[in-house]
């Protein structure tokens, strides 16, 4: 019996229930059948509430019921037999002494309120009772409200979440309420540096921090990384909602979903993120209206009206103040020079934001925070939804970011480029680094090695002490200096081994040699209409030996090009050459999509490549560290790492000759990050890789070619160049 044997369980009785009540519940009844009495009234008094409304409630409420307290009647026994154990016990107690309850504390009483039918008047008869009836009653009520207590606790924190989610507040009362408004001199009055010497953060039922402290100084720029599950946006949710006691006076801006498409053109779209700053010209234009109606005034009214017009002015001054300190007046400039260079041309400006996919609108986002300029920007996970080209203008906007930037990414080169310091999340702390990502790799490497060194000279040292105490102990001339030893030993701290470093391996099967040409695009030209290519006579040649990476702007046709060789598009003209026993096994960006979110990874490989073992299958995700229950959860609740990981265990299954990844880094962490390059490095097959991760494409790939101007051609240089070439054709622009 398992959690997910119960979780089953429900799913087919009650179907549609909330994934999140399904997991809490099941893992609750495996965790708790076996100690509390209660655990089963308490899940049907859950049950009871997500039953409301169903057709035969009560009899699919009791055919469920029946069927947990099968899958639990192991559980269920030992409880029984140890209860009966401690009973027979209980009854060779006696009781020789009167037991003053205040004396004992809430222990007794909790123990007392258990025992009912016990008469305490008979008990005590002839004896002063000591026993507070009201406290004794209040017990009573409390164990009688245990069940109401448990079904309201944990499983509903992660609810309530959802429901926040589900009801948010619209960006501009969220901006407004997270960002009161306050004068530039008073802001400029006040340190923008952040210490929390101990904060604690949960996401419902689960710490992700401990006592870990928060320091951001004012205009350092921190990476934050950590093991994908570890917390890290979570944290950044926090620290956006203040739910971790940030200054009121340090605005915030969290960049973490697309926008809301409608009918605000892109450029709008900007220059509204700032919400006091559209708020203040919104004003501005009802004031100069209101005064234009008062200068229209008359006679009488005339009179009454000048006192209106002095209050009127009055806020106009200020409103014109504070606008001037928000340098206003340059903000279509500063918005249209920020969506240039993530890639947006001048008719994209102009272009609604529901016209643009979700990929264009997590950019539109990345805009919006940068034009507000807040004093803390927090990016998750930046360069996921940006191509190459953008990303190496990110970078260059980032290294001249005049506030607080904390942003999580796995992207080293990024971080290498952007950060000035690495925040550690892990074991709920947080540890701090200066300098970028590679100074943090080496500094936590050498502390790594220092503690290891060290943990293994105290080993030592003990192990010389306990010889020598062995040695000598019961030696009559050497009693007094084994005595010695032992003391030095037992004073000793407890030794904790430092903990192990954090290593994965992946693994693609060798795949059979077959004759070239694998895969060829002779002259390929393509467009959905003949009036309009996006590739045009294009060669490209894939063999096994191939280490190929595709970079270029979004809408340059990369994409296109993967799709051309997998043979999902048909070109216009030219031909496509393909060896007849060619597997090719292709990652598409949106890999996610093509996975089932309620079946687990072993039940998916099964649909997907069926006459297996379940072990089998389990085996062969263990090649992608998809091991233990990870493999039996359903695939909906998997963070994007372990969805990445099951999507590559898929591909392997193909034993494909030729590897066609778009965007195949964007949500592993740097562990896996570094476990797919080396089995890359190490595979026998051909590999074509869309990335932007520089640190990717220059272990993986022999070959940069450039997607641009309707054509793919090999660059002459490496990645760093390209990134550089772009940078310094973006800022020659007028």
């Amino acid at each position: 019996m398992s959690s997910y044997d119960i979780a089953e369980a429900i799913r087919e009785r009650l179907p549609g229930t909330e994934e999140l009540f399904v997991q809490y519940l099941s893992g609750y009844l495996v965790d708790d059948a076996a100690e509390d009495e209660d655990a089963l009234a308490v899940a049907r008094h859950m049950l009871s509430s997500v039953c409301l409304g169903r057709a035969n409630a009560d009899s699919v409420l009791d055919s469920l019921m029946t069927r947990l307290t099968d899958l639990l009647s192991d559980l269920l026994s030992a409880r029984a037999t140890r209860t009966g154990a401690g009973a027979g016990k209980q009854k060779l107690q006696r009781l020789d002494r009167v037991l003053d309850m205040r004396a004992t504390g809430a222990g007794m009483s909790a123990t007392i309120a258990f025992a009912e039918g016990v008469d305490l008047e008979s008990i005590n008869k002839g004896k002063a009772s000591r026993v507070d009836v009201k406290k004794l009653e209040k017990q009573e009520a409390k164990l009688r409200a245990k069940i109401e207590k448990r079904a309201r606790r944990d499983l509903y924190e992660g609810s309530k979440l959802l429901k926040e989610q589900k009801n948010k507040q619209s960006y501009e009362e969220m901006f407004m309420k997270v960002n009161p408004l306050q004068s530039a001199a008073d802001a400029r009055n006040k340190s923008k540096d952040i210490h929390l010497p101990s904060i604690d953060v949960s996401f419902g039922s689960n710490r992700i921090l401990s006592g870990a402290s928060l320091t951001l100084a004012h205009g350092r720029r921190y990476g934050l990384i950590g093991r994908n599950g570890v917390g890290k946006s979570t944290l950044l949710r926090h620290i956006a909602m203040r739910d971790v006691p940030i200054p009121p006076h340090i605005t915030i801006l969290f960049v973490e979903q697309e926008i809301i498409g409608d009918e605000t053109t892109a450029l709008d779209s900007v220059l509204k993120a700032d919400v006091w700053r559209d708020h203040l010209l919104k004003e501005e234009v009802a004031l100069n209206a209101r005064l234009a109606a008062l200068e229209r005034e008359e006679g009488d009214a005339e009179r009454a009206a000048e006192d209106a017009k002095d209050e009127v002015s009055e806020r106009l001054a200020e409103v014109h103040a504070r606008l001037a300190e928000m340098d206003a007046a340059s903000g279509p400039a500063r918005a249209a020079a920020l969506l240039a260079g993530l890639g947006f041309s001048e008719s994209d400006q102009a272009r609604q934001t529901k016209s643009f996919s979700g990929g264009w609108r997590m950019r539109l986002a990345l805009a919006r925070a940068l034009f507000v300029k807040p004093a803390l920007l927090l990016l998750d996970e930046p360069s996921n939804h940006i191509d190459l080209n953008a990303l190496a203008w990110l970078e260059d906007y980032l290294q001249t970011w005049p506030g607080t930037l904390l942003v999580v990414s796995h992207d080293r080169a990024f971080l290498d480029a952007v950060a000035t310091d690495i925040v550690h999340q892990h074991s709920g702390r947080l540890d701090y680094y200066k300098g970028n990502f590679t100074q943090f790799y080496s500094t936590k490497s050498e502390r790594e090695r220092n503690l290891r060194r060290e943990y293994e000279a105290q080993i030592e040292y003990r192990k010389h002490l306990q010889a020598f105490i062995d040695r000598w102990r019961y030696n009559a001339n050497r009693a007094a200096q084994a005595q010695s030893k032992i003391k030095i030993l037992e004073k000793l701290p407890e030794l904790t081994p430092p903990e192990a470093e954090d290593t994965e391996t992946f693994r693609f099967p060798e795949t059979e040699k077959i004759a070239p040409p694998l895969l060829q695009l002779s002259e390929v030209t393509f467009g959905y209409d003949a009036a309009k290519t996006i590739l045009n006579r294009v060669n490209f040649d894939v063999g096994l030996d191939s280490r190929i990476a595709i970079v270029g702007s979004n809408g340059a046709g990369k994409s296109t090009l993967i799709k051309l060789l997998t043979g999902d598009l048909t070109p216009l003209a030219g031909q496509v050459n393909r060896n007849g026993r060619l597997r090719v096994g292709y990652f598409a960006q949106h890999h996610v999509e093509t996975l089932i979110p309620t079946m687990n990874p072993v039940q998916f490989l099964a649909s997907k490549f069926p006459g297996r073992t379940e072990q089998e299958y389990r085996s062969h995700l263990g090649n992608f560290q998809i091991s233990g229950m990870t493999g039996l959860q359903p695939i909906g609740t998997l963070s994007g790492g372990q969805k990445s990981r099951v999507a590559f265990a898929v591909l392997s299954m193909l034993r494909p000759h030729v590897l066609l990844l778009d965007e195949p880094t964007n949500h592993l962490d740097l562990e896996g990050l570094d476990a797919l390059m080396i089995a890359l490095k190490e595979w026998n097959g051909g590999v074509i890789v869309i990335s932007h991760d520089e640190r990717f494409i220059t272990t993986v790939a022999r070959e940069l070619w450039v997607c641009a101007d309707g054509t793919v051609s090999k660059f002459r240089g490496d990645v760093q160049a390209y990134k550089n070439l772009i940078v310094n054709n973006i800022k020659a622009r007028p």
